[in-house]
């Protein structure tokens, strides 16, 4: 259910795409049902804490809109407490290509949209809102600093970026092309290397046997790399 998501976004060329298109009456009638409360559920804030990514949009002020990827390790980005009334987002920003494409763009306009990716599970969480950005120079940033950043997180801590939540829409899992991290691979495949563990060991006991001995353990050790 989109939460105040497509109420934030339809504009009035929105709605006449959407007439042009006979979607309009459908939508219409699906807004009106649907819930305005934009704070973060209980499935949201932990998928969010299972994130080591998101891609951020920004807008300039000659209009050109600017996509960004950040990476970190899972839980970097945090569901902070609410602030009047909206969920509130944060990370610790790094510095990076010192382009500051991003930071430049939120000094005109704190209007961001995040795509949160899960494509092991092929899921995806949209979240609109505004952002403000705190210098860790400034004594504002002191508390902020310790809730946001993430020890042993390689790289310089150059600011805080917070998000107030406006909306935020599950999207449909369609088209979305399964792929898996190094760290998703080895759960998966960990079964199957402890089966294939014991299959070598089924196979070690059983040409000792056929030989009517055990086998050396220099030829144990060659036979653990044949399969």
């Amino acid at each position: 259910m989109p939460h105040r998501y497509l109420q934030e976004l339809t504009s009035a060329s929105v709605v006449a795409a959407q007439q042009r298109y006979g979607s309009r009456p459908a939508i219409a009638r699906m807004v009106a049902g649907w819930d305005t409360d934009a704070m973060l559920g209980a499935d949201e804030t932990a998928f969010i804490a299972e994130r080591d990514s998101f891609y951020l949009a920004t807008v300039g002020e000659n209009g050109w809109p600017y996509l960004q990827h950040r990476g970190g390790p899972p839980g970097f980005l945090r569901v902070l407490d609410p602030t009047d009334g909206h969920s509130v987002l944060g990370w610790a920003d790094l510095r990076g290509n010192r382009q500051y494409l991003s930071v430049g763009n939120l000094g005109t306009s704190p209007r961001v949209s995040l795509l949160l990716m899960d494509y092991a599970h092929q899921q995806r969480l949209k979240i609109i809102g505004t952002a403000r950005v705190t210098d860790v120079r400034d004594r504002a940033s002191e508390g902020l600093l310790d809730r946001l950043n993430v020890p042993g997180q390689p790289g310089k801590v150059e600011r805080l970026i917070t998000v107030d939540v406006h909306g935020y829409d599950w999207n449909c899992p369609q088209h979305i092309t399964p792929r898996f991290s190094e760290a998703e691979l080895a759960d998966a495949l960990a079964p199957i290397r402890d089966e294939l563990t014991r299959l070598r060991a089924d196979n070690h006991a059983l040409r000792a046997q056929l030989h009517g001995h055990a086998l050396p353990d220099d030829q144990r050790d060659r036979d653990s790399h044949e399969y």
